[in-house]
């Protein structure tokens, strides 16, 4: 049945939000490469204008998709991704991470396609359990699906593509019905190795963590596992930052104190901030933003997007875009609420947690509430691959509303 279901737009606003931003972001990275000197910026919109229109070539192919398909395809979709990956790691190319592999004069970056191919697969195995988990044993098939494309992405290394795999990792326990309290647990190492530059804090944590178990009455196993998962966090910090790259460092070292190297670690987002603060309440007007324009802004046409768009339309304008995302991300929301079939669900909030943690990491390290992580805004960024993943996203979404609303 659900092959029969009729080839249409099942929720127009969503793909009207979509279309919208993508097209304005071909604008942004036209007007970001509107510089006094030309660079290679200059031109690079009409790159990402031809990668849009292969995007919604895809996203017309893949709504002919059906649900049922996906689903079936899900594990040797994985596969392929964790060997791109590893192709990466062999025959990759990239300027920080090598992250790429080049075709030619054709570029495409796997990572993206992991993540779609790991919330397929973490779909699946949701659709496959007839309970939800009760013990953090339980958890262990959706650990391993996202802890091999993690490590392999890390090993490129890009932190931040990584990072985006934790979201989509909590979306999947939390939509598997795992308990909050189980869910805390399973987190608190995290926590730890956030904590763990500071002493008092650390232990100020643990013990909260020994107070929880004990509320909660876990099991014996689980207990002993949870506190020497935040002991091990607690230990490995000072090793693991010694293993981060230089250019890694330094972005953290940045976001804790841009002033103490204005010119060096700080520059990233300390000119992101005067550009955001100079274009006031209306902005300078589109391609006219000078800290763009005299090249002060760095990587205009992807990290700092945003920066660009607060600099030539102002607040009011980046008001406005974070109300498109919401709204966009709210109907999404909506449908993976209403989905009947747990693979669909699944797969639809995956998706969610995936944009929701880009936007969320993209407006944030721009404004200098959270470090610069590199990772691009949904939809705006340059960026071939990561525009054409989310337009086939888009079509996963549509395909699975049509599927609900005709119910197949």
């Amino acid at each position: 049945m659900r092959d029969r279901v009729t080839f249409r737009i099942s929720d127009p606003v969503i793909l009207a939000l979509a279309f919208s931003l993508a097209v304005f972001g071909v604008a942004m990275i036209y007007s970001a490469g509107e510089l006094d000197v030309p660079s290679s910026v200059t031109g690079i919109w009409q790159k990402q204008a031809i990668w849009l229109a292969i995007s919604l070539a895809a996203f017309a192919a893949v709504l002919r998709v059906s649900v049922g398909w996906l689903e079936w395809i899900a594990p040797a979709a994985y596969a392929a991704a964790i060997l791109g990956l590893l192709a990466v790691l062999v025959v990759g190319s990239g300027a920080g991470p090598r992250s790429w592999i080049r075709l030619g004069a054709i570029g495409f970056q796997p990572s993206e396609f992991a993540k779609l191919a790991t919330i397929l697969m973490l779909g699946r195995l949701v659709a496959g359990r007839e309970r939800p988990p009760d013990s953090l044993w339980d958890l262990w098939p959706y650990l391993t699906v996202v802890l091999l494309p993690v490590a392999l992405i890390i090993a490129e290394p890009d932190l931040g593509t990584a990072s985006v795999f934790v979201a989509i990792l909590i979306a999947a326990l939390y939509w598997s019905g795992l308990s909050v309290s189980k869910l805390v647990l399973f987190l608190s190492p995290l926590v730890s190795l956030a904590l763990a530059f500071s002493t008092p804090l650390w232990g100020v944590w643990f013990l909260l963590v020994v107070g929880f178990l004990y509320w909660t009455r876990s099991y014996l196993t689980e207990t002993l596992a949870v506190i020497l998962a935040n002991v091990a966090m607690g230990v490995v910090v000072l090793p693991a930052w010694r293993s981060l790259a230089s250019y890694q460092k330094t972005r953290i070292l940045a976001f804790v104190s841009p002033e103490a190297d204005p010119q060096g670690a700080g520059w990233h987002l300390i000119q992101s901030q005067v550009a955001i603060g100079s274009g006031g309440w209306f902005g300078k007007g589109f391609t006219l933003g000078t800290q763009k324009r005299l090249a002060f802004l760095p990587e205009q046409h992807t990290d700092f997007i945003v920066a660009v768009v607060g600099e030539e339309l102002g607040f009011i304008g980046i008001c406005l875009l974070l109300l498109a995302f919401a709204v966009l991300l709210w109907r999404i929301l909506l449908i993976a609420e209403r989905a009947s079939d747990r693979f669909a669900a699944m797969v639809v909030f995956g998706i969610f947690a995936c944009w929701f943690a880009h936007v969320v990491a993209n407006v944030g390290m721009t404004v200098g509430l959270l470090p610069i992580t590199g990772l691009p805004l949904v939809f705006l960024s340059y960026g071939g691959s990561f525009l054409l993943v989310s337009f086939i996203s888009l079509a996963i979404i549509q395909r699975v509303c049509a599927e609900e609303k005709s119910g197949a």
